[in-house]
């Protein structure tokens, strides 16, 4: 069977993703490994025969994949986040990215490791697999893929990754009570410039208010700075018909108000009372259609470029993008893939199906075209050698190339008539393949210097170091974030998370999804910096 499974490198590859996947999906107390299994698996088959290999372009396939996915995905958000936050994030990311390399640097001197395995534990502890890649790539660039370094590499990584996810559990808990963390009351205070609550609805409301009577809707929003969406109005004045900013409520009218529950009360406190009859059951004369934009030519614009209301009697209330469900604004710009919700005149249907494709299987296809410059320009990206002050030389490779390519890329959305960005279910399942491709690899080829480890004892070495490395550096972010730079201790629950486990338990525990906004605000900065300081550590250390 050994010698079956040798002679078939295609034949391993995926029986350790299938046995991980398989693995990552059981979960224990609700969590589970995800896909990280599949390195774990990987590991044990390796482990059973040092003769286990596959091929080093599946490697650099997955790796490829992974990072371009990622950085067209983060791109809007790298990039946004920037500009509302400003330095507030950067800050705080390069802060505890640089706490964290304080400490592996203070434990790589005062244990005495080599600085692969002490790379690798960096990497684990903040459960990175991308920055472990990108060091691996940087080995297989400068040292010609030496497997001595790149064992040690998955080594480090290994045994720290557990505690990567238990120990920031643990500090989360050690922290709140010593800060005495009210989370209620940080959730009401960070209601006003976060949308807490992920559920939308729609609600009929009648205007009572005789204040009100007499304003138009965008004096209305103008004053409350309500993050809502009018739909249709049932006037007096009028009948029934679309609203727009211009029009102006008495009382009597009736009109459907989109947002969360919350904002909904709000808006009904102050507009009056919710209707008896319900406008949203009324379709005789517009109707209310979910579509698939498909379009390539709508893709990357916003919503208020393509000038809707001046053709059709039509209003977009809600936008699907994989799991989430957001209002449509006129900033809001456009992807394959994404499900809107209008409501129109029946006769306009078919012409707004038409502007925005509605096709399913068109909205899943690829430009393989953009697909494939984007890659082929990472890969050139990752080609150049770059100078460090101190004589240090190094290339982005397979891994930094095509991730600033893809955040670059992913941020344009589109360049004339190429749109760069992937539909949503595309990018996730590329993604998915390029990271189990890369994690099997990994596993296989580290197996049996995972098994030498166990056998010497070194592993408990490098467990207890990799649980100093994750706690303390949580401890000392978590703490100088709140206190220093004042950011709300639930939103750094997500500005901390570094793994969706940790991130489950961070809402548990809040109550709220406020730590689900800070990880993705987070995430794509932090992605990139942890990768690029995983490589400048590797290069520093003697």
């Amino acid at each position: 069977m050994n010698t079956f499974i040798t002679e078939n490198p295609l034949l391993l590859l995926f029986l350790v993703i299938s046995i991980g996947y398989l693995i990552g999906n059981i979960k224990v107390k609700g969590t589970g490994l995800g896909t990280t299994a599949v390195l774990f698996i990987g590991l044990a088959f390796g482990a059973m025969n040092p003769d286990f290999n596959v091929p080093d372009i599946i490697f650099q396939i997955g790796i490829v994949f992974f990072v371009y996915t990622v950085g067209l995905r983060s791109g809007p958000a790298f990039f946004d986040s920037f500009r509302k936050n400003g330095w507030r994030d950067i800050t705080f990311v390069m802060l505890m990215l640089g706490l964290s390399a304080i400490v592996t640097i203070a434990i790589y001197y005062a244990m005495d490791f080599d600085k692969a395995t002490i790379v690798g534990m960096y990497s684990g502890s903040s459960t990175n697999t991308t920055a472990l890649a990108g060091v691996i790539d940087m080995v297989n660039l400068k040292e010609k893929g030496n497997p001595i370094t790149i064992n040690h590499l998955v080594v480090g990584y290994t045994f720290s990754y557990p505690m990567g996810v238990l120990g920031v559990m643990i500090a989360i808990k050690i922290m709140e009570r010593f800060l005495k963390i009210d989370y209620q009351a940080e959730k009401e205070i960070l209601r006003k410039d976060y949308p807490i609550d992920e559920d939308l609805t729609s609600r009929a409301i009648e205007i009572t208010n005789h204040h009100i009577s007499g304003k138009q809707i965008r004096d209305l929003i103008r004053e409350h700075q309500w993050n809502i969406v009018f739909g249709r109005v049932d006037s007096k004045l009028h009948g029934t018909i679309l609203s727009n900013w211009d029009i102006t409520l008495y009382t009597g009218d009736k009109i459907i108000v989109v947002g969360t529950r919350e904002e909904l009360d709000e808006v009904e406190k102050i507009l009056g009372k919710e209707a008896e009859n319900s406008l949203t059951y009324d379709r005789k004369e517009y109707d209310i259609v979910r579509i698939f934009v498909s379009n390539p030519d709508v893709v990357g614009r916003e919503l208020s470029s393509l000038n809707l209301q001046e053709k059709y009697s039509a209003i977009i209330t809600r936008i699907r993008r994989g799991d989430i469900e957001m209002l449509a604004k006129g900033d809001t710009i456009l992807e394959l893939g994404d499900r809107i919700r209008f409501v129109a005149r029946r006769q306009d249907i078919k012409g707004i199906q038409k502007i925005f494709g509605d096709s399913y299987y068109a909205s899943s296809k690829i430009d393989l075209f953009s697909f494939g410059i984007g890659i082929a320009l990472g890969l050139v990206l990752g080609m150049i050698e770059f100078n460090i002050p101190g004589g240090l030389v190094f290339k982005l490779g397979f891994a930094g190339g095509p991730l600033i390519v893809g955040l670059l890329l992913g941020a344009l959305r589109r360049t004339g008539p190429i749109v760069w960005s992937l539909p949503y279910g595309s990018n996730v399942t590329l993604n998915q393949l390029g990271l189990t491709l890369l994690l099997a690899v990994i596993g296989i080829r580290s197996g049996n210097t995972l098994m030498e480890s166990l056998s010497d004892g070194g592993w408990v070495k490098i467990f207890l170091a990799g649980s100093v490395l994750s706690v303390a550096t949580a401890i000392l972010s978590l703490w100088l974030g709140y206190k220093l730079i004042k950011i709300p201790y639930s939103l750094l629950l997500g500005f901390v998370a570094n793994q969706p486990a940790i991130l489950e338990f961070a809402t548990d525990i809040t109550k709220n999804r406020v730590p689900a906004i800070g990880y993705s605000f987070m995430f794509p900065i932090s992605l990139v910096m942890k990768i690029l300081f995983a490589q400048i550590l590797y290069l520093i250390l003697s």
